[in-house]
């Protein structure tokens, strides 16, 4: 499976360019594959996600809004998510995706001897 970020090219949001950009410079400096999908340039891409943000996950008000996460079709996360994993030593588990040896993650399994 692929892990796709939903991104909105166009956010007036300085918190979301910010929190799109921290996603995708992880991803990228991890060599982890991934595909963008802009919401703002393509109207699918928008109504896709949105339909498939599950109901508790999404905002009291109003639409979800990026960056938010996906292993396929299966909803990961939102920035939120993404960083408390990232914190934890733990986005490959995050993004269902088996650690790479020497990586922290995989060291910290190994300590735990899964």
């Amino acid at each position: 499976m692929v892990i796709n970020v939903y991104i909105a090219s166009s956010s007036g949001s300085t918190k979301i360019k910010k929190q799109q950009q921290d996603v995708v410079g992880f991803l990228e400096v991890n060599k982890i594959e991934f595909e963008e999908k802009d919401i703002a340039a393509n109207e699918e891409n928008r109504k896709w996600m949105r339909e498939n943000v599950p109901e508790e996950c999404r905002p009291a008000a109003g639409n979800p809004l990026p960056p938010r996460i996906f292993n396929g079709s299966r909803y990961l996360g939102d920035y939120d998510a993404f960083f408390e994993a990232r914190e934890n030593n733990a986005v490959y588990a995050f993004l269902g995706l088996t650690a790479p040896p020497g990586s922290k993650e995989a060291e910290a399994l190994a300590k735990q001897g899964m």
